[in-house]
């Protein structure tokens, strides 16, 4: 397969690429290209193109490597939408990840839900037990409200 690529040609830190058509394969060296399509500066932003050849090979089936895809992009070469081409920190989520997220999160929710509404039951029992212990008992509140009849001796009768 045919890529249209970026071949380095710039001093140490002065960088210059070519825009080559070469092999898939083959690293981007001098010897392997099979045709060159135009200069790029990233530092001075000088750009050269041969436009009608680029789209004849993209025609053809070369694949615009993506940061060549942005850059015909940017000139207005060629229509679409630019790519990132700067590595995550984190891998993209897919939507079965982010509903399996969003399902462990309301089973949490719930679960939590759950641990405080048997939390406050088991206070209101705590609460209901210690009122229980200071109410007196049954046998306590009819000693009580029964007078006791104070014998009278049988000499005074």
């Amino acid at each position: 397969m045919l890529m249209i690529r970026f071949q380095r040609i710039g001093r140490t830190n002065d960088p210059a690429f070519r825009i080559a058509v070469l092999e898939k394969e083959r690293a981007a060296q001098a010897g392997n290209i099979v045709e060159q399509l135009g200069t790029y500066n990233p530092k001075s932003k000088a750009f050269t193109l041969n436009e009608e050849s680029t789209k004849a090979w993209i025609a053809k089936g070369a694949q615009p490597t993506d940061s060549i895809r942005n850059l015909l992009i940017s000139k207005g070469i060629i229509e679409g939408k630019k790519v990132n081409v700067l590595p995550r920190k984190s891998p993209y989520k897919t939507e079965a990840v982010l509903a399996a997220e969003a399902k462990a999160a309301a089973e949490a929710k719930a679960a939590a839900d759950a641990a405080k509404a048997a939390e406050e039951a088991a206070k209101a029992e705590a609460a209901a037990a210690k009122a229980a212990e200071e109410l007196p008992t049954e046998a306590e509140v009819a000693a009580e409200a029964e007078p006791v009849a104070e014998e009278v001796p049988a000499e005074a009768a």
